[in-house]
């Protein structure tokens, strides 16, 4: 079964260079260790909201917007895809991924359709 762990990122001013460094150092260890596990599927981190395009169907029209469609004081930062055989197992991953990045990790299963 394979989980989204979302990393939602405060807006405002990151970290200072020598935290985001072990932050980032933890951060690759935790991706290199789903590696060797054998879950990792994929993952990346996302640019600031004010990059993002919104789309959205309006009367058979598509409109587009400049940045992120809500306002919010958290934004989703990046994100990893990981395929492991239950909730508790991908559970265990999104605690070491909070750990490693110091954010919340929302951990949602992909919709089954079987």
């Amino acid at each position: 079964m394979k989980y989204l762990l979302s990393v939602y990122q405060p807006q405002g001013t990151p970290p200072p260079p020598a935290e985001l460094e072990k932050i980032m150092r933890d951060v690759r260890a935790v991706d290199d260790e789903m590696r060797t596990a054998g879950v990792w599927v994929f993952s990346g981190g996302l640019d600031s909201p004010s990059t993002a395009t919104v789309l959205r169907a309006k009367g058979g029209d598509v409109l587009t917007t400049d940045g992120p469609f809500t306002e919010a004081k958290e934004y989703l930062g990046g994100l990893t895809i990981i395929d492991v055989p239950d909730l508790d197992v991908a559970l265990a991953w999104g605690r070491k991924t909070a750990a490693a990045t110091t954010l919340p990790i929302e951990v949602r299963p992909f919709y089954d359709e079987h």
